[in-house]
């Protein structure tokens, strides 16, 4: 796994925009140096604009910007917002920019779905958070519920690393960022990495060295659970090997919590999740949908001592096409404080899907729909690298590509 475990970090949970947005602008608005920005989605709204502001604020003090956007999940900023932050000197570049077919995009396998932003190498934050008005609660019932964390420490020279690379091409390898951040450690005079804070790595996803790196993170933590596992996932349709883990925790006697979408942003996907309810919940899973708006979150606790906040969601997408992002931490104070917000959630937002009882036909066609599920599940890492043709492209942008 691409993970360097590092002591020594101070670890805040931010929920929602409300509490990410401020922290991030401010970061941004100050830095001295550099910032180093990558997002699956930015939309020229209420947020994207405050974004923007702190973008030409930062490059017009002379430090170094570099933002890097999804194609296919920012594809329509105009050039009344891109031109400013060009002519500031922003380096804007846009992953696999959308390919258009009859007036359809046809490029969607692959994405990248990081949520990254680093500031004078001094802070950084990761999660699931893009920047868009339908992360605030005035968005309405579709405003959603998401988590992100900041972090300070070592872990963000890791992370710097990790974008700096980026910047030079679209898949950095774990030498490449690593060996950048053991040589700005080196420059520092740093030797030793003790001291009191968070045990904490920061784990990619990628379609190269590590395909899988993330999702055997989570299923370590899954199989060494002794009291309780909590996953707050927005789409959730793990690999079979992933369910396994789950089903033999409950049957242990560890109380496996699942908080999945109940209003969902696409329905198809709680329709996928809703076909693996009770396989999981025969062995003893506990399964709930939170009812109050969308939920993007992707977090997870376990025997509030492991948890880890990202861009990853549960699903094919996410653990077997695009890259993403997370931060796994080992500290009791943190993965604590997390849980109980997400059982804030589990208490008043929530309701319990309950087990039904089929009958003999309908147990049949259970039966027959898992088969088929889990081999797709079982074969979909194949396939989608055979589908994914040639590697992907980071492009420069201007007012006019935008």
């Amino acid at each position: 796994m691409n993970s360097h475990w590092v002591p020594g970090n101070r670890i805040t949970l931010l929920e929602n925009g409300e509490g990410y947005y401020p922290r991030v602008f401010e970061a941004i608005a100050s830095a001295e140096k550099e910032v180093l920005l990558e997002t699956f989605i930015l939309f020229d709204d209420k947020v994207g604009r405050q974004l923007h502001e702190a973008l030409l604020s930062a490059a017009r003090r002379g430090a170094q910007v570099h933002v890097l956007l999804d194609g296919w999940g920012s594809p329509d900023l105009p050039a009344s917002f891109t031109q400013p932050l060009l002519e500031a000197g922003v380096q804007l570049r846009a992953f696999e920019p959308a390919q258009w077919f009859l007036g359809a995009r046809v490029n969607l396998l692959r994405r990248m779905h990081h949520k990254l932003v680093v500031v004078d190498g001094r802070v950084a934050f990761v999660g699931g958070i893009n920047y868009s008005l339908d992360h605030l609660a005035e968005f309405g019932p579709l405003g959603k519920q998401d988590y992100a964390v900041e972090v300070e420490g070592p872990l963000v020279g890791q992370v710097q690393a990790f974008c700096r690379a980026n910047v030079e091409g679209p898949q950095p390898t774990r030498g490449q960022w690593l060996r950048r951040w053991r040589a700005s450690l080196r420059r520092r005079g740093v030797d030793d990495l003790t001291g009191e804070g968070a045990l904490a790595a920061f784990v990619t996803r990628d379609n190269l060295e590590h395909r899988s790196d993330i999702e055997r993170h989570y299923r370590a933590a899954i199989r060494s659970a002794r009291q309780r596992v909590v996953i707050a996932n927005a789409y959730f349709f793990p690999g079979y090997r992933f369910l396994r883990d789950l089903r033999r925790a409950a049957r242990r006697g560890v109380q496996v919590d699942l908080l999945l979408q109940g209003r969902p942003d696409m329905v198809w996907v709680k329709r996928a999740s809703e076909l693996l309810y009770q396989h999981l919940m025969r062995a003893g899973v506990r399964i709930h949908e939170y009812t109050e708006r969308p939920l993007h979150g992707k977090v997870a606790v376990v025997d509030d001592e492991w948890a880890t906040v990202g861009s990853s969601n549960l699903d094919p997408t996410s653990l077997s096409l695009n890259l993403e992002a997370n931060v796994v931490v080992r500290d009791a104070a943190f993965a604590t404080h997390l849980r109980e917000r997400i059982d804030v959630l589990l208490d008043t937002c929530c309701q319990r899907v309950e087990l039904p009882t089929p009958g003999r036909l309908q147990s049949a066609w259970i039966a027959v729909r898992s088969l088929v599920v889990f081999h797709a599940l079982r074969r979909f890492p194949d396939w989608t690298r055979q589908a994914g043709g040639r590697a992907p492209r980071v492009v420069p942008m201007t007012a006019d590509s935008a």
